[in-house]
């Protein structure tokens, strides 16, 4: 036996780390991802229609939260509701930031779909009870639970990419992005349409009906009727987490054989085989490119949930006071608008731009592009007619497809950053790539889901203070708000450069 022998028992021990399990779900799925080289709609469906599901309560409140603050009659002057409509849009992200680790751990230990389906019907309960809210406190509570128990964004990020051959990981991550900035758009359009019914649609509810007494109870009843369809979806949703101890068991059986044949064929040399570290022994905190791609991610959204909030508040607020006197249902056909475009650009351009710029240079234009456009907002106010309808829609177009064109790519980075460690990992090629992703997306999520819940409580305090503001000589009023959101894009523009990221290599078979 000589050195041909040695590299056939090789060859037969790296096919051996691809054994596949019988009545596993997760060997399932990779037997299905290896026979099978096209792209996984059914998958991508489900990835898309769950993703949307866990994305319209975040900022369907938006529109009409500048009223439901006003009803409560908790706010003593009218430029103090900017402070409460922060407060009810930070407990959201700030009760998914305390749980998301758990959600990730839960996921990986039991499953990604009883995450998921617990998630959606969090989702039924605590948004038609905030929908049922008659006072403050009733509807800060409901948005906190709400965060706390609804942790399917993450486990679904790591679905997208399980389910996934590596051609397709950058399709998924753009769908979840695609689903995800959708449902911020669209949530906000119903939100936008449908709250205040009876006194929009009197006609239709009288003002003693359940929606006339609830005035913002209908769009949540809405979301919540389709997160329930969602939830009987995901009884079909097949599950990947892998229900076996593959790594023990190839790490014991592998390397023995290995160095029994080793032995006998190199009696006159010694030849000493250590076990290897799994990728799980090694921190994720100290991989550098995910933790800079989360950390850039985190500035990004931070900016995007503030601009969410402030957006809304402008746009409803009075002229008087800088705003443009908007109602709730023409935000949401502002927003709708913007969402009808999106889908197209995210599906249909945004692959072939990331494939030719890379995702870092597209995230970097958008960011370029976001301040001139940001600083042109106070200046809308001037207009008025079919103008000021025409801009504003363009302007919520053009900022919403650069949003989610950034989320996309540091998606994708994040991808990247978490396959290096996993390639290094040659006995447990699925079991420890599961525990990797489920924890690289427990951080993300919730790194993310602390800015994010600074966001609307720092975008809500920025635009009551910019309120009281109206006749300083620098910067009066909202030129304030949107000079402060370019400071943090300016910010998060320039960690997209060397040293701060670094960016993996994406060379890797």
């Amino acid at each position: 036996m000589g050195e041909n022998d040695d590299h056939d028992v090789t060859e037969r021990l790296l096919k051996k780390k691809k054994k596949y399990y019988e009545n596993c779900p997760g060997c399932e799925i990779e037997l299905l991802k290896e026979s099978n080289s096209a792209v996984p709609f059914r998958h991508l469906f489900f990835v898309w229609v769950i993703v949307l599901c866990a994305a319209l309560p975040i900022s369907c409140l938006f529109p009409f939260l500048y009223f439901m603050i006003r009803d409560f009659h908790i706010a003593k002057r009218e430029e103090d509701i900017g402070y409460y409509a922060g407060y009810v849009g930070s407990a959201f992200m700030f009760g998914r930031a305390l749980t998301s680790i758990l959600w990730g751990m839960i996921a990986d230990r039991y499953g990604r779909k009883p995450v998921i389906m617990f998630g959606a019907m969090a989702i039924v309960i605590f948004n038609t009870l905030f929908g049922l809210s008659t006072n403050f406190w009733m509807a800060v509570s409901a948005r906190f639970l709400l965060g706390s128990l609804c942790g399917m964004l993450g486990p679904m990020r790591a679905y997208a990419s399980e389910v996934c051959r590596k051609e397709y990981q950058a399709l998924g991550m753009s769908i979840i992005s695609t689903s995800w900035g959708i449902g911020l758009v669209i949530g906000p359009a119903i939100g936008g349409f449908l709250a205040q019914p009876a006194e929009k649609y009197p006609s239709v509810f009288s003002k003693d009906s359940l929606f006339g007494r609830f005035p913002y109870f209908l769009p949540c009843l809405i979301i919540s009727v389709f997160s329930l369809g969602v939830f009987i979806i995901c009884c079909y949703l097949p599950e990947t987490l892998h229900s076996h101890k593959e790594c023990d068991e190839a790490s014991d059986d592998s390397y023995d054989a290995l160095e029994a044949t080793l032995s006998k064929s190199n009696m006159d040399e010694k030849v000493q085989i250590t076990e290897p570290r799994c990728a799980s022994q090694k921190s994720l905190l100290k991989n550098w490119p995910l933790m800079s791609s989360i950390i850039v991610y985190c500035v990004f959204q931070l900016h995007d949930m503030a601009y969410s909030e402030i957006f809304s508040l402008w746009a409803v607020s009075p002229r008087k006071n800088g705003g443009l006197s908007f109602s709730s249902a023409d935000v949401g056909e502002v927003l709708a608008v913007s969402g009808l475009g999106l889908l197209v650009f995210q599906l249909l351009f945004y692959p072939l731009l990331e494939r030719n710029l890379g995702a870092v240079m597209v995230s970097r234009i958008g960011a370029v592009l976001t301040i001139p456009l940001l600083s042109s907002y106070p200046y809308m106010a001037m207009l008025t007619g079919i103008t000021l309808t025409l801009v504003v829609n363009s302007a919520s177009f053009l900022k919403n497809l650069i949003c989610v064109s950034i989320t996309t790519g540091l998606f994708l980075l994040q991808n990247r950053a978490v396959f290096l460690i996993l390639v290094n990992c040659p006995t447990c090629p699925h079991c420890q790539t599961q525990q990797q992703r489920g924890a690289a997306n427990g951080i993300s999520m919730s790194a993310m889901s602390l800015c994010k819940a600074a966001g609307p409580a720092a975008g809500g305090a920025l635009f009551a203070w910019a309120q009281r503001r109206l006749n300083a000589f620098f910067l009066p009023g909202d030129q304030m708000v949107f000079f402060i959101l370019n400071i943090i894009e300016v910010v998060g523009l320039l960690l997209t450069f060397k040293p701060f990221l670094a960016v993996p290599d994406d060379n890797i078979s």
